[in-house]
């Protein structure tokens, strides 16, 4: 009988890939951080043996779920400035909020409350875009969380930088402390193509081959974005960024509403990956991102919940019933995006998309133990007949009871293992009275 770290014997396991399948009465063997087997109960627990050994007779075991886009520290915006149009809300309210406020102590405490709010929600892995990335993934490392962090470029001066060779060069450096980190990876992450000049996303496309990581950003967002490109510049965005030789399979292109039948061609053609965030795109009215149109020309769609202060919350679970639900509505086909394509946006094409999907994003032997399991024996989720149904259309985040990231029991019923909970809600608080203070407002 071989000996592992854990040996988790559950109700279901779903792997993902291959996609659509459930095994019931099975078990998880992890040693060393990674997947060694997934195997019937009945023959687990007579090939192996756990150093911890954990029985979830009700649970789903699923792998954890990726963010593959998100700004963490702007969980403490969270219900700052709701009910308004994009622009009008960046403008007027967020940059302002964020010019005032954001400090590495903020992105500090902001990125510890969206970790926390994570993992209680079964997810794993996130991709961020923010100011003081160093910051986001120290916390991150600290928190034992996979992340992407984002080496944030944006054209005009910030507390954070003062122009774009000051962005690149900090995000240089904080690439090259991080380039062998276990948990800790990095993207490029210009902003958007309305708010980064043409020299520095020439730079960006460079360095991002140079170095082999992914660009992150936002592109065709909103229907005024496209309209004032071409207004200003006399074509689209995403004509631009393949003028600058960005469309490619190193981007990440995030929202991507405002797509023609010729643009998702080129996408499907150049490698692009488009990551889709149904709520927050609800909640600004910023449009459609056609998921079941790319998923048919072949480009590969993961999801991200967008940040808190647009969403508002992080919710993976959430976000992928979202996503299922208005793909059959944009399409008009009660088919489009099944529960388990949907699963699988929220896993291993987020994995794929961050250049991890050899290590992560499935259930599958040999990739790093990031798992999720979720309780289908509660009221809400009963009767149950098909699991992975259940968990998309059924399953709410106070469901998902342990989390492990590499192995490590990270949420233990319920219960944060390495992060303070009583001191991120305390920190957050004091926030909450600063921003919230009478005189906080004169500048929003």
């Amino acid at each position: 009988m071989q000996t592992v770290d854990t040996l988790i014997h559950a109700a279901w396991i779903i792997p993902v890939e291959p996609d659509g399948r459930v095994l019931g009465e099975h078990s998880l063997a992890i040693h060393e951080g990674r997947i060694v087997a997934l195997l019937p109960t009945v023959e687990a627990r007579r090939r192996y043996r756990g150093a911890t050994e954990i029985e979830r007779p009700a649970h789903a075991l699923i792998p954890g779920l990726i963010n593959a886009h998100t700004h963490a520290a702007m969980t403490l915006l969270r219900g700052l400035a709701d009910d308004l149009p994009l622009m009008d809300w960046l403008q007027h309210h967020i940059w302002p909020a964020e010019a005032r406020w954001v400090s590495e102590e903020f992105v500090q405490d902001g990125t510890e409350l969206a970790i926390a709010e994570m993992l209680r929600s079964g997810t794993t892995c996130f991709n961020d875009m923010y100011f003081y990335p160093e910051v986001t993934a120290r916390a991150a490392a600290a928190a034992g969380m996979r992340a992407t962090v984002g080496l944030i470029l944006i054209d005009f001066p910030t507390r954070y930088a003062g122009d774009a060779d000051d962005y690149l060069a900090k995000g240089l450096a904080l690439h090259d402390t991080y380039r062998h980190h276990p948990l800790i990876g990095t993207a490029f992450a210009p902003h958007a193509p309305y708010s980064v000049s043409d020299a520095p996303l020439a730079r960006v496309r460079v360095l991002a081959d140079e170095l082999d990581i992914p660009v992150h950003m936002h592109v065709h967002e909103t229907a005024h974005e496209v309209e004032q490109a071409v207004a200003q510049q006399g074509r689209r965005p995403l004509a631009r960024l393949q003028e600058l030789g960005l469309v490619s399979p190193s981007l990440l292109a995030v929202h991507m509403t405002q797509l023609t039948d010729a643009e998702i061609t080129q996408c499907a053609a150049a490698g692009v990956h488009v990551v889709h965030c149904p709520e927050s795109n609800l909640k600004l009215a910023s449009g459609f991102c056609p998921v079941q149109r790319l998923q048919q020309a072949g480009v590969n769609v993961a999801l991200g919940t967008d940040g808190a202060a647009s969403n508002n919350d992080l919710d993976m679970l959430g976000e992928l019933r979202s996503a299922a639900l208005l793909a059959k509505a944009v399409s008009g086909d009660a088919s489009a995006l099944p529960a388990y394509q949907a699963l699988r946006m929220a896993t291993l094409n987020g994995a794929i998309a961050l250049g991890l999907g050899d290590q992560i994003g499935s259930l599958v032997p040999g990739k790093w133990a990031d798992v999720c399991a979720i309780r289908l024996d509660e009221l809400e989720s009963t009767p149950l007949y098909e699991p992975l149904s259940q968990i998309v259309y059924a399953s709410g985040r106070h469901q998902v009871t342990d989390v492990w990231v590499a192995g490590e029991h990270l949420l233990k019923g319920r219960v944060l293992t390495r992060l303070d909970e009583t001191d991120i809600l305390a920190r957050a608080r004091q926030w909450q009275a600063r921003l919230g203070a009478p005189d906080a407002g004169s500048n929003l």
